[in-house]
Order: structure tokens, then sequence, then C-alpha cells
């Protein structure tokens, strides 16, 4: 199997079966919205603290495949993990998505899957929404 078809395979996975989608059960610590005005993508997400630590996040909203599926890789991503590491898998992930020649670091995990996105420079906004 080819790295991009494996990239798209989890892509089409996290879009159609969205991890973590939904409402918190307890009052978030943080909340956020984010819309992409070219393509109509609106989410929500809030996020439960413990301490410096994400305990758990949702988010809820429409969009296309990237941008669900981005959120829901997110979401996996972000739990357990204090705010400023949160902050630094951001900054690697956006690094990638608007540098066409980033190397893929192995601490994007499955995050890398997003990569492909740089190709259709109209898209970045839709995975890093």
């Amino acid at each position: 199997m080819d790295l991009k078809d494996l990239y798209r395979d989890v892509i089409l996975d996290h879009n159609k079966r969205p991890r973590n989608f939904g409402v918190l059960a307890v009052p978030p610590a943080y909340e956020a919205r984010g819309a992409n005005p070219l393509c109509g993508d609106t989410l929500r997400v809030w996020v439960q603290l413990e301490a410096d630590r994400v305990a758990d996040v949702k988010f809820e909203g429409k969009g296309c495949a990237i941008s669900v599926a981005s959120a829901s890789l997110m979401t996996e991503a972000a739990i357990g993990r204090t705010l400023a590491e949160v902050q630094a898998q951001f900054d690697r992930v956006h690094h990638v998505l608007t540098h066409h020649d980033a190397a893929l670091d192995p601490a994007l995990g499955k995050l890398a899957a997003l990569a492909g996105v740089r190709d259709f420079p109209a898209r970045v906004k839709c995975a890093s929404l």
C-alpha cells in the first residue's frame, strides 16, 4: 500500500467515524469556534482540563472530509497532553501543512495523514481549522 493511500484511508475513516464527536458532559475550560467561509466548514471544540492536561475534548460541526477528519485526529492527539504539548503539536502540523518541502516528523503520529493537504493550498484551511 502506498503511503498516500494509507493517509487517504486515515482521513476517510476519521470522516466517516469521527472520534470524540459530541458535547462535553461537564462545563469546558475552553471553547473555540472556527469557520472556513470558502467552503462552509464550521466547527466548535470544547476542552476539559485536569491541572494543565487535556482530560477530554469534544467537537461538533459540519464540513468537508478534511475538516472533520482533522478535528477528529486532533482530539485524539490532544487527550492526555499538556497545553504546551498541544500547542507544539499544532505548530508541527501547521508547519507541515504550509511548507511543501517539510519533512514529516515522527512525532506527528496519525496527524501526518494531513500532510497530503499541502498539495492543495485551498484545503490547508480545512485541515487547520
